[in-house]
């Protein structure tokens, strides 16, 4: 009895050792990828908060930056804020990092990646970037007033050649972009043709190299809070796509 009763405790130890081993190992198995979050232009981290916290509770780590899109032009704004967070402690642990951007947070990640080469790089998810500008800003940039609320970044996203978003070019990470089709704001939609959000027409979030893209009924502001936009999301960085694909027959 008593050497039954002494395996039957080493047995339960060792039970003990394994999932306290098995849940070490799975905590760090979800730590290992962490994603960046960068909210758009006249926002802040707060408006990110919601998607946050779904990419939290799905296992990551994740680093939702606060800059001041105001405060200056892209390039210096994707150095500030991309480069501090990519320096983080929160991601420090992990292997790899993708990011996730709402409008000119796209661009601030297409621009820092332009310059810079980052092993650690994952997927990233673009909600209505204007990756080929904005009518919006061609017919406002050089008012005052635009100027004033939308900073040096705001007036470097029109649609012309000379654009940022346009100079940029095709991009070379794997990239899927969700458009909204939905505007609650029908001054700016009159200036864009096809179909808008209200910011950004569908047809110029789109960009060379994209590896998916994917069309919502969903306005520019509360894209990020959207559901569909936020379970296609968190799909696409553990996939690569937006949509489950269907098994070939």
């Amino acid at each position: 009895m008593w050497f039954i009763l002494r395996t039957c405790q080493k047995n339960a130890v060792r039970t003990r050792i394994v999932i306290v081993l098995a849940v070490m190992w799975s905590a760090q198995a979800l730590a290992m990828e962490g994603v960046v979050v960068l909210h758009g232009l006249c926002r802040s981290s707060a408006s990110m908060r919601p998607l946050a916290a779904a990419l939290a509770a799905a296992g990551y780590a994740v680093e939702n930056v606060d800059y001041p899109s105001r405060g200056a032009g892209v390039a210096v704004l994707s150095e500030d804020a991309i480069g501090a967070a990519l320096r983080s402690a929160r991601l420090a642990g992990c292997q790899r990092v993708h990011f996730v951007t709402h409008s000119l947070g796209g661009i601030l990640v297409r621009s820092y990646f332009a310059r810079h080469r980052e092993p650690r790089l994952g997927r990233v998810v673009m909600l209505g970037p204007p990756n080929q500008g904005s009518e919006v800003v061609d017919h406002l940039k050089n008012w005052r007033i635009f100027q004033v609320i939308n900073g040096p970044a705001g007036g470097e996203l029109g649609t012309d050649r000379d654009s940022v978003p346009r100079r940029l070019g095709p991009v070379s990470f794997e990239l899927g972009v969700i458009a909204g089709d939905r505007s609650i704001n029908w001054i700016n939609s009159w200036l864009i043709p096809g179909s808008d959000d209200g910011k950004v027409s569908v047809a110029s979030t789109r960009v060379a190299g994209m590896r998916d893209h994917l069309v919502v009924h969903a306005t520019h502001p509360f894209l990020m809070k959207n559901r569909q936009v936020i379970a296609a999301t968190l799909r696409f960085l553990a996939t690569g796509a937006f949509l489950r694909r269907k098994p070939r027959p």
